[in-house]
This record gives structure tokens, sequence and C-alpha cells, in this order.
């Protein structure tokens, strides 16, 4: 069960979000993060980076895996789609 409404989410996304650009040039509001990565493989570890989005579930209900998002000028993949069950979907992305 949620506890934020629908006006919660979109003023959550008004204070932090940053616009994000479908490939058909249409646009929607959602939190990116792009969080250190670093991957253990046995004796090294490769230093990376996890772009996510977090947005509202109505506004990306048409998104599936391999659409282009542009964020601040770069291009990324969506490869995986998360939703919450709370009105929220995680979006992973690679670049």
């Amino acid at each position: 069960m949620s506890v934020e409404t629908a006006a919660d989410r979109s003023a959550m996304l008004a204070d932090y979000g940053t616009t994000v650009t479908k490939t058909d040039a249409s646009t929607f509001t959602a939190i990116f993060d792009n969080d250190f990565l670093a991957v253990d493989l046995d004796e090294s570890e490769v230093e990376s980076t996890e772009p996510t989005l977090l947005a509202r579930t109505a506004d990306v209900s048409g998104l599936a895996h391999g659409d282009s998002l542009t964020i601040s000028a770069v291009s990324y993949t969506v490869r995986g789609i998360q939703p919450d069950g709370t009105g929220m979907t995680q979006i992973m992305l690679s670049v």
C-alpha cells in the first residue's frame, strides 16, 4: 500500500527530478542517479557506474527494453523496468 499520493509523487519529481527525453521527443520528469559500482572479478575489481531513473509509472508505461532516453545530452538505453506497485518505476539504464 502506498503512503504518498499522486500529488506527492509529482511534487517530489518537481523538486528533485530532471527532464528525460524519449526517442519520440516526448519528455517526462524523473530522478536520475548514477551510483558508483565496483564489480569483483576474482583477482581484480572493475569500477563502473549504474545509471538509473525513478519515475512515475504512468509517465513510463510505454517504455520497453532497448528504448533510448536522453538525459543531460547523454544517450542511455533502457535495460530494466521495475515497477514497485506504488505508482513509481525504477528504470535501469546503460550507456
